[in-house]
């Protein structure tokens, strides 16, 4: 029997499993919370890594590792291995007009072309953008940039401020082609588009293959890790064919593609696989807190919600809800709200807008599986993953609302497992 170490450092937290190679049955867990805003600290991820990993027993037995993580982040180093400042994270916008400034020197047409993306807040090259418009000083200092799941890889592998080897850096070409400075054609990075956001060049990580790995201090395999959404679709299973709902507090659809997508709309972002496909995604802000804004209206629990939902005939009656709570992502509506239509003295009851709040979020979803259906990703199967999927209303209305089967593996930590599943393939 050999154990391997899959890690999934979310934003929130920090997750571990020890897996058992000979039968997939994770023998031990463990977690780590990480300190909530946009802007945090990289020594905290570090910190809840090495007690997540204590609280799950420990690597003593372990014979390969890897690291999946939250993408988009930026981990500016400089020459001595030391982080610049704190990283942002996917989810600070201050780079939005970033953002604005390279889509216009470079047009989003070329954008997309080489680098599968259109930028917006989320992604690496626009932080960097920020960096050096906002705090010149820092960007002059930065001699390398890493993302999350890199970083954290390399502090593990032995590396740091102690022994800051910087060409140790590695990532994988999933969270490299969320940058917006690598190549899914080349597989090479896009050094004008990075010194045009940060103001010069700088080292960047090492693009490990699918399958390749590098080796730890004591010898162990260790993984090239993944973005957090790859690395669920590798723990989940998904193969060609394939497209993953999860259903989270914002919803994500992307699915295995052999072929490279490119959507100058910015709709649709092009990244890589882990297991080296390619991962169309689509994200939409609003997805189970649809059903938490309307669970808390009615004044029910989640369990009652559903059993409203699948009193109501399909369609509600002719009630209908656009879900647009938090404005939307996916179509680009960052200003608008929800509506609701279709009431009646007859359609107005709980069990109709229950129905509706169901219909809404999944026809959200079903969006983003129509975007990436137009760029020619052939799409067979769904598989619902994330807290909304363990709704049994969800569960019993997204096949009519999808247009495709529907399957629902069993919750569990799908970004590490990816990444223990990475590092099995090493022993």
């Amino acid at each position: 029997m050999a154990l391997v170490m899959g890690v999934d450092s979310s934003t929130q937290s920090c997750k571990v499993v020890i897996v058992d190679t000979a039968t997939g049955a994770v023998v031990r867990e463990g977690r780590a919370s990480h300190p909530d805003g946009t802007s945090v600290d990289p020594e905290a991820w570090w910190r809840a890594l090495q007690q997540a990993i204590a609280d799950a027993g420990g690597l003593g037995d372990v014979a390969a590792w890897a690291i999946g993580g939250q993408q988009h982040g930026m981990v500016a180093l400089d020459a001595d291995g030391r982080v610049v400042r704190d990283a942002l994270l996917w989810n600070d916008t201050r780079s939005a007009g970033a953002a604005a400034d390279l889509v216009a020197e470079f047009g989003a047409d070329e954008l997309a072309r080489r680098t599968g993306l259109v930028p917006v807040a989320s992604f690496t090259i626009t932080k960097l953008r920020w960096l050096r418009d906002a705090e010149p000083e820092h960007a002059a200092r930065v001699a390398a940039v890493a993302l999350p799941h890199d970083w954290l890889t390399w502090r593990l592998r032995g590396f740091g401020p102690q022994h800051p080897v910087l060409d140790e850096l590695v990532t994988d070409r999933s969270d490299a082609s969320g940058t917006g400075y690598w190549n899914p054609d080349t597989g090479a990075y896009d050094r004008e588009l990075l010194v045009a956001a940060l103001g010069h060049d700088a080292l960047l990580p090492r693009v490990l293959a699918a399958g390749e790995g590098v080796t730890d201090a004591d010898g162990r395999a260790v993984g090239a890790g993944a973005g957090d959404n790859a690395g669920a679709a590798l723990g989940v299973g998904a193969g060609l064919g394939d497209v993953v709902v999860s259903i989270g507090t914002s919803g994500t659809v992307f699915a295995v593609s052999a072929e490279r997508t490119t959507d100058p709309t910015g709709i649709v972002a092009g990244f890589a696989s882990a297991d080296g496909h390619f991962l169309p995604l689509v994200c939409t802000l609003n997805a189970s807190r649809v059903l938490d804004a309307i669970r808390g209206l009615l004044g029910v629990d989640h369990a009652e919600l559903s059993r409203l939902a699948l009193a109501a005939e399909p369609g509600a009656g002719g009630v209908q809800l656009v879900p647009y709570f938090e404005g939307e992502r996916t179509p680009n509506l960052p200003d608008a709200t929800a509506s609701l239509t279709g009431l009646t003295l007859a359609s107005t009851t709980r069990e109709n807008l229950a129905r509706a709040a169901v219909e809404g979020m999944l026809s959200g979803l079903a969006a983003g599986l129509d975007a990436v259906r137009a760029l020619g990703v052939p799409l067979e199967r769904a598989l619902l993953i994330g807290g909304g999927a363990q709704s049994e209303a969800v569960r019993a209305v997204a096949p009519q609302v999808l247009g495709i089967p529907v399957e629902v593996p069993a919750p569990a930590e799908y970004v590490a497992l990816g990444a223990a599943r990475q590092a099995a393939a090493l022993v």
